[in-house]
């Protein structure tokens, strides 16, 4: 089991970088548990033929930018069992974009969410995250917003969360390449 300590921020994407699709990127499924909870803090994943089971626990009460993962690797079989125990699934296809030397996680949701786009960055500790300016091709810093937590996103629809989405000003993206080719 690994654990360790994120340090990220949430933002909206504005729209997609143009070149977007030169870099490396992986087809993701989250699967959030238990289902009854309001904002679940366990989930498994897929990404491509890595299986793992994340806990992600904030570390004090004053922002969700910062928090504990602690991460357990899965079989493929474990993962099937453990998929069964909830219905509250994201897909999305992660791109790894570089920006000015740090990675931004670029989330294009698909199926329910089709047209939310997240991007996350991650930092090496708080003065890092608290001096990083928000890029052009981002809208708004929806890190402390609920809406967005994956737990909560499992269980929704873009059209059940538009309304939050508005406040922001966010358009629905369409991204021209849907299909997914791993890099």
């Amino acid at each position: 089991m690994s654990k360790n300590i994120e340090i990220e921020k949430t933002y909206l994407a504005k729209f997609l970088p143009k070149n977007i699709n030169k870099f490396r990127s992986n087809k993701i499924i989250d699967i959030y548990i238990p289902p009854g909870e309001k904002h679940p803090k366990l989930r498994i994943r897929k990404c491509n033929n890595q299986y793992l089971i994340t806990k992600k626990t904030p570390k004090s009460n004053k922002t969700a930018s910062i928090q504990i993962e602690e991460n357990i690797q899965l079989t493929k079989k474990e993962f099937s069992a453990l998929s069964r125990a909830s219905k509250n699934k994201v897909s999305k296809i992660r791109y790894y974009y570089l920006y000015k030397k740090k990675v931004a996680e670029i989330d294009v949701f698909l199926e329910k969410l089709r047209g939310l786009v997240l991007v996350d960055f991650e930092f090496k500790n708080k003065e890092e995250l608290e001096s990083f300016e928000m890029p052009d091709f981002c809208l708004a810093d929806v890190s402390e917003e609920e809406v967005v937590a994956g737990g909560i996103l499992s269980r929704q629809s873009f059209s059940s969360i538009k309304n939050d989405l508005i406040r922001f000003n966010y358009k629905k993206i369409e991204h021209e390449k849907p299909d997914h080719k791993r890099r």
